[in-house]
């Protein structure tokens, strides 16, 4: 059986392999966000030793990711650098919020085919930001289609060297991708920084007027809340809850999918915490957003990481290369880093993984949705577009007014669905139905609406709701029961409520309480645990 020992001599394994990877993706992440190369490698050392203080995931690797570096970049062009923090800092306050009112479910509205849509949309617009700096002219903004067209009207600007740079680093990344089949431990990411370093301390590119990354300085950090005005702080609160939910949708997919491999149990609320103490404090010394990226955790995964301490080291291990090497950093061409993050984020956009989810059908059109969302009209309306896509199909699911009538299936106490069993039977002079949605304000009215218009037949005397498939009721809901039981009464007719759990019979209780002097419109006689208890009764 393993040591202790010997776990941590794999976690420490793990954590320095981490660090090869986390390297110089936060130096490409820093030239996607478009900041100094300080800001996304302060970001990766906060997310990485902040996050084990609160998070459940022993493989979760909290550092920037790409998504969130192309979002806090829109965010920046927009409204400036500040605002970009001031974003960072009120997602991970909101983050903490969401842990403390338990809204654990808010990955949930966020749909896999937006998601994948989305982030596939996200990759291809990076990709084509790069497509600049390989060849040698300023960085463009606008759409992808924007940036295209920019290249093709300068094509005669074009660098030779720059895209001669970029062409061999593209190359060296794909042999090293390819040998690492055979050799797991190889980085083809942090070797082919380091030859790239190595070339330009040789030739001096450079001097040619070839762009380098430059000094990362560490003297610009200071520890502050972000400087905004109004009308900044206002526009980064309407983006927040936005990157919240791509965040945590993100980084509970990959945590969650690596602890199932594992048997480990991850707690949702935690995992807000994590991520939420992790961007609010890399908010105060002006980092760039973090999360559980799917990549950074399936190598500490694949590394043989046992515990947290595997993203401890990977910060030390981070910042001690920073500290030691920070003027051979400087070396590093912007070509060559062009390279490595376009050649970082190509499996992100197979298009294979959208053509599977197409095939299924369903709802895996909304990803070509997304798609076009981000492609047209830029990474932040893109965003919004998602996840406001993936909120209002969660509304329009729950409230669709969907009911089944009951009938009793002959010799049982059972009552199912009388279009799906032929051989139930209704009730004489009862009309029993079931809401097959949990009831709540925006489907309440309708739902009750037409099972008033289905009780309007001759025959019916009393008219039973089977609720097991609500957990409460709001205000709303309370309120369509009451005015239903009423149009009901003045013809004549008996509403009763069967399965009803606690909660919702709490509310109706309170409702009675509170309202028509205490009178009981919802009357206790008339709520009943079973639906044969409510057929029983109301049987003459």
């Amino acid at each position: 059986m393993p040591t202790t020992d010997s776990h941590h001599w794999r976690d420490i394994a793990a954590g320095t392999a981490v660090a090869g990877m986390l390297l110089p993706e936060a130096v490409a992440y820093a030239s996607i966000a478009g900041v100094p190369t300080v800001h996304a490698l302060i970001a990766a050392l906060v997310g990485l030793c902040i996050y084990p203080l609160f998070g459940s995931s022993r493989f979760a690797t909290v550092a920037p990711t790409s998504s969130a570096a192309a979002i806090f970049a829109s965010m920046v062009a927009t409204s400036g650098t500040a605002s970009g923090y001031a974003l960072v800092g009120l997602t991970g306050g909101l983050f903490l919020l969401a842990a403390l009112f338990r809204m654990e479910f808010l990955a949930a509205f966020i749909s896999r085919p937006v998601l994948r849509g989305f982030s596939w949309a996200l990759a291809f617009t990076i990709i084509v930001k790069q497509l600049p700096h390989l060849a040698g002219l300023p960085a463009a903004g606008g759409t992808v289609f924007q940036i295209l067209a920019e290249l093709w009207h300068r094509a005669g600007e074009w660098q030779g060297m720059s895209m001669q740079w970029g062409t061999a680093a593209i190359a060296l990344w794909l042999g090293l991708y390819r040998a690492r089949r055979r050799r797991p431990w190889l980085q083809p990411s942090l070797l082919t920084m380091a030859a790239g370093i190595a070339a330009s301390h040789m030739l001096q590119p450079g001097a040619a007027g070839m762009s380098l990354v430059g000094l990362v300085d560490l003297e610009g950090l200071s520890l502050r809340w972000p400087q905004l005005d109004e009308q900044g702080w206002l526009h980064a609160a309407q983006l927040s809850p936005a990157l919240l939910m791509i965040l945590f949708a993100e980084s509970w997919g990959a945590s969650r999918s690596l602890a199932l491999q594992k048997g480990d149990e991850i707690s949702a609320r935690r995992e807000l915490l994590g991520l939420g103490a992790a961007n609010l404090a890399t908010s105060l010394v002006q980092g760039l957003p973090v999360g559980a990226g799917f990549s950074a955790s399936a190598a500490s995964f694949s590394a043989g990481a046992r515990s947290k301490l595997a993203g401890v080291v990977a910060a030390c291990a981070i910042g001690l290369i920073v500290w030691l090497l920070r003027g051979e950093l400087a070396l590093l061409p912007l070509p060559v880093l062009a390279a490595i993050v376009v050649c970082i984020l190509l499996h992100n956009v197979s298009p294979m993984p959208l053509l599977s989810s197409l095939r299924a059908g369903s709802d895996a059109w909304l990803a070509l949705v997304a798609i076009a969302g981000v492609l047209t009209t830029g990474v932040l309306s893109g965003m919004l577009l998602a996840v406001g896509l993936s909120v209002a199909l969660a509304i329009k699911r729950f409230s669709q007014p969907i009911w089944t009538e009951l009938g009793q299936l002959p010799g049982t106490r059972d009552y199912v669905d009388i279009a799906q069993h032929a051989e139930a039977v209704r009730r004489p002079g009862m009309l029993i139905v079931r809401p097959e949605e949990p009831v709540f304000f925006a489907n309440a009215e309708r739902i009750f609406q037409e099972v008033r218009d289905a009780a309007r037949r001759d025959d019916i005397r009393s008219v039973i709701l089977s609720m097991e498939i609500c957990d409460d009721l709001d205000t709303t809901s309370v309120e369509a029961l009451a005015e239903l039981r009423s149009d009901l009464a003045a013809r004549k007719q008996v509403l009763s409520l069967a399965r009803l759990k606690d909660r919702p019979r709490q509310a109706l209780l309170r409702f009675d309480a509170t309202t028509n002097g205490g009178r009981a419109t919802h009357a206790a006689e008339n709520l009943f645990w079973s639906v044969d208890d409510a057929v029983q009764a109301m049987t003459p």
